[in-house]
Formats: structure tokens, C-alpha cells, sequence
């Protein structure tokens, strides 16, 4: 199979996700990323830092369809976005530019223990209890920057950050996953930024069609499909009960997660 056919299925499946778990599907679409990089010969430690990259930028596109279909049924709560929004911008940045000065195996390490930690945290359906309140505008510019900071990291929309956050907040489910489907294009936008920023500053070890740490192609064909099918996920998710497909994800993750363990220590 030629890769962009990989590309446009893996694009499909992580805005189908997008729109219907809250998520922006980076988990799923970095390993797959990953696996056609090595298959061409792209230079052993930028792989994780392309896969990273060009799934940030992946998600600023399709996280722009789900957001759309979440606002038309009412489900995002627009003073939330704007006040997370700043802290989600500087956070993101940053942690595209730490990812930056991070060795390949460095940032496979760090993601592996976040699919670890976020399967599990979905597979037990652990939430902090709802307890709190918003905080005020430094609170709001904390929270962000922390979840803008985290997602950067692992190629994230934020939703695994920004759900629990919100819930614990006594913020409706069903408005919590619109939200962070809202804030995912922010924290996609800055890290793409950032990643293209620092990969641009070693362009020599680089392979072609790339802007910075971004493969333009995988780019291009992912987030053309993502875009048609998170409108779908989005409609799901208040159509159909998700505990099934949650189910299905969550041992995706742990197959994936014990996949890349093996490649980076073996």
C-alpha cells in the first residue's frame, strides 16, 4: 500500500475520534506516522520528532471541523476557550520548543508513558470529582499552560487534559468534550508552529517536503480525510453511547503503547 493511502486512512480514523471521543487522535496517528517514516529511511532520531510535528499540524486542521460541528449543537462553551486560550498558546510553544532540544528516544519514552497513563486513566474512567469551580483568570492562564504544555509534548488536542479539567469544574460532559475539542486548535496551532519553528533550525538532517519538523505530504492527505470525517464523530458522539468504541480504543493504546516500548529499549 503506498503511503498516502496510509495517510488518508490514518487521517479518517483521528478526525472521526476528534469529533467523537474529545480527542484529537494524535495517540493513534504518531505511532502510524511513525512506522511509514522509518519504512522511508528518514533519519533514525527525527522520526519521533516528524511524527510529533506533522500530527500537531494534522490537528489544527481537524480539530477547526469538530469544533464547528460542536458549536452547532451547542455544545462548546466559548468564555472557557477564551480564557484558557492564552495559557494553551505560551504552554504549547514552549513544549514544542522543549521537544525540540529532546533526543528522539527521549520523546518516544515521554509518550509512551502518557498512552500508558491515558489508557488507563479512560480504561478505569478516572476523573477528578466535581468539586471545584472555574478559577479565576491566573488560574485559567495556569491550567492552560499546563495543558497546552503536556499536549504539545505528545501531538494531543488537549481533550485528555482538558476533559477532566473541565468536569472537575462542574462543567456537563457533553459541553466539557465540545470545549476541549474547541481549545484542540489552539494547542495544535502553536505546537505546529513551534515544531516547523525548531525543526527549520537544522534543516541539513531534514528529508525533503518538509517545513521544519512537518512532512508535507502525511500533512496534506491526513488532514483532508480528518476534516470530512469529524463532523461524523461529532454527530456520534450525541447520537450513539461511546463506551464500546472507548473500549476499543483504550486497547488499541495499550497494543501501540507496549509496541513502541519494545522499539525504543530493544
Amino acid at each position: 500500500m503506498e503511503a498516502w493511502w496510509i495517510f488518508l486512512l490514518a487521517g479518517a480514523l483521528v478526525g472521526f475520534l476528534a469529533g467523537l471521543l474529545g480527542i484529537g487522535g494524535g495517540l493513534l496517528m504518531v505511532p502510524i506516522l511513525m512506522t511509514v517514516f522509518i519504512s522511508k529511511g528518514f533519519a533514525a532520531d527525527l522520526v519521533m520528532h516528524l511524527a510529533l510535528g506533522t500530527t500537531t499540524a494534522i490537528i489544527t486542521l481537524t480539530s477547526i471541523s469538530s469544533l464547528r460541528a460542536h458549536h452547532v449543537r451547542g455544545a462548546v462553551n466559548w468564555w472557557i476557550v477564551r480564557h484558557l486560550t492564552p495559557g494553551i498558546f505560551l504552554g504549547a510553544l514552549a513544549g514544542a520548543t522543549l521537544a525540540g532540544q529532546l533526543s528522539g528516544q527521549a520523546l518516544g519514552i515521554i509518550f509512551v508513558i502518557f498512552i500508558y497513563c491515558a489508557a488507563t486513566q479512560m480504561w478505569l474512567n478516572l476523573h477528578p470529582k466535581a468539586g471545584f469551580s472555574l478559577p479565576g483568570s491566573p488560574g485559567m492562564l495556569a491550567a492552560g499552560g499546563m495543558i497546552g504544555a503536556i499536549s504539545s509534548l505528545v501531538a494531543i488536542g488537549g481533550g485528555l487534559l482538558t476533559v477532566p479539567f473541565l468536569t472537575a469544574c462542574q462543567i456537563r460532559l457533553h459541553q466539557a468534550m465540545g470545549t476541549a475539542a474547541a481549545v484542540g486548535f489552539p494547542i495544535a496551532l502553536a505546537s505546529a508552529i513551534g515544531y516547523a519553528a525548531n525543526g527549520l533550525l537544522q534543516p541539513q538532517l531534514l528529508p525533503e517536503y518538509t517545513l521544519g519538523y512537518i512532512y508535507l505530504p502525511a500533512f496534506a492527505m491526513a488532514a483532508l480525510a480528518g476534516i470530512l470525517t469529524a463532523p461524523l464523530g461529532a454527530r456520534a458522539a450525541h447520537t450513539m453511547p461511546t463506551n464500546r468504541l472507548k473500549s476499543i480504543f483504550v486497547g488499541l493504546l495499550y497494543l501501540l503503547g507496549t509496541k513502541l516500548l519494545l522499539e525504543f529499549w530493544i
